[in-house]
């Protein structure tokens, strides 16, 4: 099944331009799904679970150098996912522990409150990660409350 070579969008096999964004396919019309010419044989499902895998440093790879609009999405939805969760661990790690070591005394209790509350971000990080890349190897457009819309912003939905 070939591929718009600009926006990724399934195309006839013997179509002179896409119907979606209206490039020309020509020659550049790809016989088979893929990301880029050194990786010819990666088909969509591999793609989307790879976007999960390093969670938001390969989310942000995929959505940099692939078109299509399923990987795209799980792109999207790891780097704010995966990154998001990453960025309130670091603000809750300066908040709880910063404090502590800058204001003279060391607080205790606000490190073992810092340890469950990381331990449950660890937990939904863990839990996300491994539904994230069952569902996109199941080829499911699987939608995270919340993080989904902004996904849908990000790729242009």
């Amino acid at each position: 099944m070939p591929h718009c070579s600009k926006c990724g969008n399934v195309v006839d096999a013997g179509a002179a331009f896409c119907h979606n964004c209206g490039a020309s396919q020509g020659a550049a019309v790809a016989s088979a799904p893929s990301m880029a010419s050194t990786q010819p044989n990666l088909t969509e499902n591999v793609a989307g679970l790879l976007c999960y895998v390093l969670g938001w440093i390969t989310g942000l790879i995929f959505l940099l150098i692939d078109k299509r609009p399923f990987v795209r999405f799980h792109a999207a939805q790891s780097l704010i996912l995966f990154g998001g969760l990453h960025i309130i661990s670091i603000i809750l790690a300066t908040a709880f522990l910063g404090g502590g070591f800058w204001g003279g005394s060391f607080n205790w209790s606000a490190l073992s409150f810092w340890a469950a509350i990381h331990s449950l971000i660890d937990l939904i990080a863990l839990i996300a990660w491994i539904v994230g890349m069952i569902k996109a190897y199941q080829h499911e457009r699987f939608r995270f409350p919340i993080v989904a819309e902004f996904a849908d912003q990000l790729t242009g939905k």
